[in-house]
């Protein structure tokens, strides 16, 4: 009759299989939280000057253009 022979994993490899099976799909669902995040929030003054307008490439589509003098407060 064979016996159960118990080994212990040890805790460095379990995390990387448990970080090899969950990173993708974390990652994914990161940047997909983080674009809604800036979409719903891209209206705001405050996300608009001090991030969505330091962007590099198209950080210009948000740049305040209107004059001071047109701005009512």
């Amino acid at each position: 009759m064979s016996r159960v022979a118990y080994r212990p994993t040890p805790v460095f490899q379990a995390t990387n299989v448990f970080g090899r099976k969950w990173a993708p799909s974390l990652a994914i669902w990161g940047v997909g939280t983080g674009a809604a995040v800036l979409y719903l929030l891209s209206v705001t003054p405050l996300v608009k000057r001090e991030f969505l307008s330091k962007v590099p490439v198209i950080g210009g589509y948000w740049e305040d253009k209107i004059p001071a003098s047109d701005k009512p407060f």
